[in-house]
């Protein structure tokens, strides 16, 4: 497969789903799920390829291909993947690959609407990892996002309306803020050096000035922070979590977040050094808010959407830390904990969608005893649960304790004030697990069915199998991960060093 466009397949393979279900008539249920099980199973196996047959002796980016697109203006359709956006292919592939089954369960009407805007989503999603140009940059970055609006605002449940309109203002705010950035460094860099390119390798190479890089890195961490969604700015999130179709929470929490994250790592802080060490001790500060203020709701909530949505918001903090850090520890336990949660949080709005379709309600009160009538989705639920918690033998433990470490490096207090956050998460995660599955059961239950079928069961056990093979051999991943995080803190630390030289 040496010559073979195995990205252009990754990206292609829903895109050619969506085509293929325009041809497809409605009342086609089966041909519908179909094509969605098989265009995702196609990009999930080629990205598992690309992951194994990265060369780690020689990093970089690899599997590259390059297309002239408007040669006037320096934009070309250029992809290629490092260490760091392997991590993240692998996991986007997974989510699609699981949400279609549980949207094959739970969505019951305008399937092939739900299906064509799904794959669109995650065609975009696959596009900004593989970017190595800024415009298909941005503009996979707002395919990923535009389908949430209908996704939301046709299959959404309460508040879909409100939901929506709160997205759709936040995010395109921060949309705004990330193109000035992007626009600005295109600019900046063809007036350096003559040559005007979107080409993220060769403005890599440039050396911009350092009050330059302090204000446009500004923007940058805004735009893309909405995303993240960092502290300010990230009330939009739990809102559109609840609200949204289970497959599309999943889509939404497990890979939309990790997008704002990316971006901050290949433009913001692979492109503006000095503007990362000048702005990242801010983000030190601010993620906390985003660990306990989410944490604290996250406690305080009953609907076990919220709940998870606020969860993941203080989950992503933690990503925040890690960034902040600089380090080679800390950076890699933050991408390695956007893969962890990704698949983590994609098994819980799997596991409360389930609940959902069957009893109509989300409300932990309103349960008790689930564990009797429904005894795999409990003990999928637990071990969601657990995972979320840093139980050790899951990928979430690896991750978070190398972003403590990391952190405790470089801010000690952040670091002894973030690991109390784990305390929170198990406290409501824990107290979830009891009140709605093992206490005394309720007869007005009694009708509720376990997951049972094949199909039914899959997604978890693929989602929970995850988990536990990174988290008992994180290296599978790890090693991967770093051949982009050494580089990425090499030129960042190098600044450093450089500025006291000439000091």
């Amino acid at each position: 497969m040496e010559n073979f466009p195995v990205l252009s397949a990754i990206l292609l393979a829903p895109v050619l789903g969506c085509v293929a279900l325009i041809f497809v008539k409605e009342e086609s249920i089966a041909k519908i799920r179909a094509i969605a099980v098989i265009s995702t199973s196609i990009s999930l196996a080629l990205s598992l390829y690309i992951l194994f047959a990265y060369d780690k002796a020689k990093g970089g980016y690899q599997f590259v291909e390059k297309i002239e697109w408007v040669r006037s203006l320096g934009i070309s359709y250029h992809v290629g993947v490092d260490g760091i956006s392997i991590a993240l292919v692998v996991l986007t592939a997974f989510v699609i690959f699981t949400g279609v089954f549980v949207s094959w369960v739970g969505i019951k009407h305008r399937i092939k609407e739900h299906y064509l805007f799904l794959l669109l989503l995650v065609s975009g999603v696959f596009g900004v990892f593989i970017s190595l140009d800024l415009i298909f940059f941005y503009l996979f970055y707002e395919l990923a996002v535009i389908p949430m609006y209908p996704l939301i605002g046709i299959w959404g449940s309460a508040n879909r309306e409100y939901a929506t309109m709160k997205l759709t203002l936040y995010l395109s705010f921060g949309a705004v803020f990330a193109l000035l950035g992007i626009l600005s460094i295109y600019f900046t860099a063809g007036h350096i050096t003559g040559n005007y390119t979107f080409d993220i390798t060769q403005i890599g190479k440039i050396s911009f000035a350092s009050n330059y890089q302090k204000w446009v890195f500004l923007p940058l961490l805004f735009g893309f922070g909405v995303l993240v969604p960092l502290a300010p700015f990230h009330s939009w999130s739990p809102i559109g979590h609840a609200a949204a179709p289970s497959a599309v929470s999943m889509l939404h929490a497990g890979v939309l977040m990790k997008l704002g994250a990316y971006g901050i790592i290949r433009i913001a802080m692979g492109l503006l050094p000095e503007g990362a060490q000048f702005w990242m001790p801010v983000v030190a500060v601010l993620c906390l808010i985003n660990i306990f203020y989410g944490g604290m709701v996250a406690m305080t909530r009953k609907d076990m959407k919220f709940m998870i949505g606020y969860s993941s918001s203080s989950h992503m903090g933690y990503v925040l830390l890690g960034l902040a850090t600089l380090n080679y520890i800390g950076v890699n336990g933050a991408v390695l904990l956007m893969f962890a949660h990704g698949i983590m949080t994609a098994l819980a709005f799997a596991l409360i969608g389930y609940v959902y379709d069957q009893a109509h309600t989300r409300m932990t009160y309103d349960f008790s005893g689930l564990a009797h009538k429904m005894p795999f989705i409990a003990v999928s639920f637990a071990i969601m649960g657990f995972a979320s918690s840093g139980l050790p033998g899951f990928a979430n433990f690896v991750s978070e304790l190398m972003i403590f470490i990391g952190a405790f490096k470089t801010y000690p207090f952040q670091a002894v004030i973030a690991v109390f956050g784990i305390i929170i998460t198990a406290t409501y995660m824990l107290r979830a697990i009891r009140d709605v599955f093992f206490r005394q059961p309720m007869a007005e239950w009694e009708h509720l069915k376990d997951a049972a079928t094949f199909v039914e069961r899959w997604p978890y056990i693929v989602l929970i199998a995850v988990l536990l093979i990174v988290g008992f051999y994180p290296a599978i991943l790890v090693d991967v991960i770093n051949t982009g995080v050494v580089p990425l803190v090499d030129k960042i630390n190098g600044v450093s060093v450089t500025a006291k030289a000439g000091m």
